[in-house]
């Protein structure tokens, strides 16, 4: 899998993409509750594009993976006694990861995860964060596969899951 940068113009593509991955997760076994123009809301896939913070992964041109990469985080973040002190500028976080179900199983969210990290430590950040909807199994063994730390369970809003339990992970760096 190639991964690069989303460009500008890719905008409506990425939105699409991610359509595709909910569409994709109504008949999953696991289906965290993501929703069209809920989550991830188009402005936040918008804004992500611009600023350079979309990853795209991509087989034969195929889009078949996402993430975004940036220093943005929910208030509940606060809440956490996180084990490596850092600014918020010194830690760079994952956000919307996805695998387009048909590719599922092959190793590609590991892949997109490993190029965070590689990412992560180019930029000089002193850690990376990322929060995972309890009860989210593959992500659950994905981030621990991939070095992360189970570090507290937080109750934290997002537009579509409400008021839910969130598993906050951290890689010290």
């Amino acid at each position: 899998m190639e991964i690069r940068r989303a460009g500008k113009e890719e905008f409506e593509a990425v939105r699409a993409f991610y359509y595709a991955v909910i569409d994709a997760m109504q008949t999953a076994p696991y289906r965290p509750g993501w929703q069209r123009d809920i989550y991830p809301e188009p402005e936040f896939l918008r804004a992500s594009v611009e600023r350079g913070e979309l990853f795209l992964g991509e087989e034969s041109g195929e889009t078949v993976a996402a993430m975004v990469l940036n220093h943005d985080c929910n208030e509940g973040y606060a809440k956490v006694a996180w084990p490596t002190k850092a600014a918020p500028g010194e830690v760079l976080l994952i956000h919307a990861l996805c695998v387009y179900a048909p590719c599922a199983g092959r190793g590609l969210a590991k892949e997109l995860v490993r190029y965070a990290i590689d990412e992560a430590r180019r930029l000089g950040m002193k850690a990376m964060r990322l929060d995972v909807l309890k009860g989210n199994v593959p992500a659950e063994r994905l981030y621990p596969a991939c070095g992360f730390r189970y570090v507290d369970t937080v109750v934290m809003f997002y537009e579509d899951t409400g008021w839910t339990d969130y598993e906050m992970y951290e890689l010290a760096l």
